[in-house]
């Protein structure tokens, strides 16, 4: 069988020298028909290794229901990988960050909130054990010295930049050599001492994650590890977005010339991201540095490989910056198939209020999520208020839409730091909470959703609640307008939260970009599939659908708007639109 290892200066693949050309992709953002295609551009990059993250809350929304069905099919993803000619790297967590909903950290483990993440807590030990050994179960076979495509697995992640616990670090690396897993293991840091010394042990290879300054992020890896390969295990080759900020992107040529001075001085490399993908449905993370800030649904990331497979400019300059080190195949990826440009109207409406998708519990105070089961997506609540006057609210996690006796009365948004919003009169209040991003990086993972109390009316209390969970799918959403949705009238701007519907005809030979310019704020779903959200705070102006997706005919479209739309089509774009880079 072949071997992999650690050697004094280089990684050795059956004990020659060998210099990992990765690049991250994850198979959770990118639809499972896919794959194959994804993977075969990369490679004809120049890439020799593929790298992917797994997501444990993916995997295990409720405990001990475990799933690698579909798109979630980490064992068919190594396999294309292999069948590729590449090797693989897996990096399990139990922590992910990937600007990916808490980190990875599934809800059930975290909404009590006594269990300490991340640490040596006994409960949280076992919780791992169970995840990691379900994970293994999959990667060990897989392994290169079994005759599979996995050369690399990573311990934990980041953790530097969280922690110093060695004990937490040990129990995870004894629980992954016990599970079976031989190929060496890794840790990976920003390049300062703090960090390197913090998130690692001796017998961990560290590697470093960086976008620039390159011969410095490694002299310091040096320094802090004499030995052993030098690996940026995260170059970040662009960045993510988040809602109301400007498309992050950065130049190729700058970008070549980083991964040249890296691959110049014999460094393996780990390109984050080579191809991003896309948060569908309610996935996308967020970060909380002071201020809140949830995660676009396109995680194009400014990749080589853009959202919908097409390589970019950055693609060709890493090509040639590869092709001086490294064998590059001769073949070119196949020309994209260009989307299509339709539109057809939205032809059913019903007000999410009027829908009866609720399952109400009765509560004396405003509960936070947390007792509702921590749903992803949405959750309401409902109070008898017994006169106008100033509302105010501990906290909403993440934006309240609030209506009085079924009329929209405003908006609390996390961001803005709002608590405080003037009712005019007497009335059922009716609080539609989105829950965005839950925090993926920080103190703040795990953190309760919802209406964070008390909640008063010129100071006193309310009381007496209902609330329910609203998770909203495809066919929750169709069912509802199928028995209570009208037709929708032409030509008339029309208020939210409302469900929508329509159909339409397309080609599935190729991808569609749906364009949300003009629209508010909501979610998307073709065919059953969760496309994600979209706001028209930007920087994001269309979503991707991929064409797997599509069928030959009858495609249905189902929205949910949540503040109102002047126009009432589903338009499809030629091409994807991220907004612009500067606001």
């Amino acid at each position: 069988m072949p071997s992999f290892a650690i050697g004094e200066t280089d990684f050795l693949l059956d004990g020659a020298p060998y210099q990992v050309l990765s690049g991250a992709m994850h198979y959770f953002r990118i639809h499972p028909d896919q794959w194959e295609d994804r993977i075969r551009t990369a490679r004809l990059m120049g890439l020799n290794t593929i790298e992917t993250y797994v997501p444990w809350n993916a995997h295990e929304p409720q405990r001990g229901g475990f799933s690698a069905a579909g798109g979630l099919d980490l064992g068919r993803f190594l396999d294309l990988v292999q069948a590729a000619g590449l090797h693989a790297i897996v990096r399990p967590g139990p922590y992910i960050c990937a600007e990916w909903h808490n980190g990875g950290l599934p809800e059930w483990l975290i909404e009590d909130g006594t269990i300490a993440v991340r640490s040596r807590d006994p409960r949280y030990l076992a919780e791992v054990e169970r995840y990691l050994g379900a994970v293994y179960e999959i990667v060990r076979p897989r392994q290169i010295d079994r005759g599979g495509s996995v050369i690399l697995v990573q311990i934990e992640n980041e953790y530097g930049a969280y922690g110093a616990d060695e004990a937490y670090l040990r129990a995870l690396t004894d629980m992954t050599r016990a599970a079976g897993i031989t190929v060496p293991l890794t840790t990976v840091d920003q390049p300062t001492d703090a960090m390197l010394d913090d998130g690692t042990l001796p017998e961990l290879l560290s590697t470093a994650s960086f976008g620039s300054r390159a011969e410095e992020r490694l002299a310091a890896l040096r320094r802090h590890q004499p030995s052993g390969p030098l690996m940026c295990a995260e170059f970040w080759c662009g960045w993510f977005d988040s809602w109301g900020e400007p498309h992050h992107t950065t130049s190729a040529a700058d970008s070549a010339a980083e991964l040249a001075a890296i691959l110049a001085a014999g460094a393996s490399v780990n390109i984050y991201m080579v191809h991003g993908g896309t948060n569908f449905g309610y996935t996308a993370g967020a970060n909380d540095k002071g201020v809140y800030r949830p995660i676009a649904t396109s995680y194009d990331y400014d990749a080589p490989i853009a959202e919908d497979g097409t390589p970019t400019e950055k693609y060709w300059a890493f090509r040639d910056v590869i092709a001086a080190h490294a064998p590059v195949p001769d073949e070119r990826p196949a020309a994209r198939v260009p989307a299509r440009i339709l539109e057809t109207p939205l032809e059913r409406a019903l007000g999410l209020v009027d829908a009866g998708l609720e399952r109400w519990g009765a509560y004396d105070t405003a509960p936070a999520a947390t007792a509702l089961g921590s749903p992803r997506g949405f959750s309401r609540y409902s109070v008898d208020i017994p006169h106008g006057g100033a509302l105010t609210v501990g906290e909403v996690r993440d934006r309240a839409h609030l209506l009085l006796d079924g009329r929209p009365v405003g908006v609390l948004d996390r961001e803005a730091h709002d608590r405080v919003l003037a009712l005019p009169a007497a009335g059922e209040l009716s609080i539609l909470i989105e829950h965005l991003g839950g925090v993926n990086y920080g103190p703040r993972i795990g953190e309760a959703k919802g209406l964070i109390g008390p909640v008063r009316l010129d100071g006193e209390e309310l009381r007496g609640w209902r609330a329910a969970p609203l998770e909203l799918t495809a066919d929750e959403i169709r069912e509802a307008l199928d028995a209570r949705g009208t037709a929708l009238p032409t030509g008339a701007p029309l208020g939210g939260p409302v469900l929508l519907g329509g159909r339409f005809e397309a080609d599935p030979s190729g991808d569609l970009h749906l364009d949300v310019r003009g629209w508010g704020s909501g979610m998307v779903w073709i065919n059953g599939f969760a496309l994600g959200r979209y706001s028209a705070r930007g920087p994001q102006e269309t979503l991707y659908v991929p064409a797997p997706v599509l069928r030959e005919e009858g495609n249905e479209i189902l929205v949910l708007e949540l503040r109102g739309s002047e126009r009432l089509t589903a338009r499809f774009a030629a091409e994807p639109r991220l907004g612009p880079t500067e606001f």
